[in-house]
């Protein structure tokens, strides 16, 4: 139950800078809608190793401060690290790739293909995560860190979206690509800074870390 109500808090709390997040990306999709799906790969492989990277960095400083911390610095590296990696690799897959990918099948656009970045550039996604895994080792940190990666999850998977568009967009598609677009925010990351890293600490759940 107060796991229950700890998700609650938090999706209210993420949901107004969510909305801002999602509108940035509506008008960066209105200015980089015509650009080349090559030039939109390479952004989104810029966008979505940062986002991975600042996960894993806020998921393994929310385990390292609240279950390592009780311990004196005597912390796991072994459960850090599948915590950081499943919490930011996974998650932000499902948040970049995953869901911007149905976006683009129910919207029925020409080119899409869902890019899983630790699979199709592994050899850039993976130490990125290690990285931020390492960082929270060392210097834990959980605000701005979870603020700047729910701004680059969105235009992630606004990229990714950009990506299958072939031709360009009507009008009609801003509010539905808005729709998923929050969508793909709003969960995954509460989940994956906060909730995922707090399934593993025995001790109150804190407030909300934004």
């Amino acid at each position: 139950m107060a796991m229950l109500r700890q998700i609650t808090r938090e999706l209210r709390n993420h949901a107004p800078f969510t909305v801002i997040g999602a509108l940035s990306g509506i008008i960066l999709m209105f200015f980089f809608q015509n650009i080349p799906e090559k030039t939109a790969y390479n952004i989104f492989y810029v966008l979505h190793p940062t986002h991975v990277i600042l996960s894993a960095l806020v998921t393994a400083s929310m385990y390292k401060i609240y279950k390592c911390g009780k311990l004196k610095g005597k912390c796991s590296l072994l459960g850090l690290f599948v915590i950081g990696y499943a919490g930011s690799v996974g998650i932000a897959t499902l948040s970049d790739c995953i869901i911007p990918y149905f976006a683009e099948w129910a919207l029925k656009m020409p080119d899409r293909h869902m890019h899983i970045g630790f699979i199709e550039e592994w050899w850039l996604v993976n130490p990125l995560a290690v990285a931020g895994i390492a960082i929270a080792y060392f210097y834990p940190k959980t605000k701005f860190p979870h603020s700047g990666h729910v701004l680059v999850s969105t235009w992630a998977s606004l990229f990714h979206i950009i990506m299958a568009k072939g031709a360009g967009y009507q009008w009609y598609l801003y509010p539905i690509v808005f729709i998923f677009l929050f969508v793909a925010v709003w969960l995954p990351c509460c989940i994956s800074d906060i909730v995922f890293p707090l399934l593993f600490v025995d001790e109150e759940i804190p407030h909300s870390h934004t």
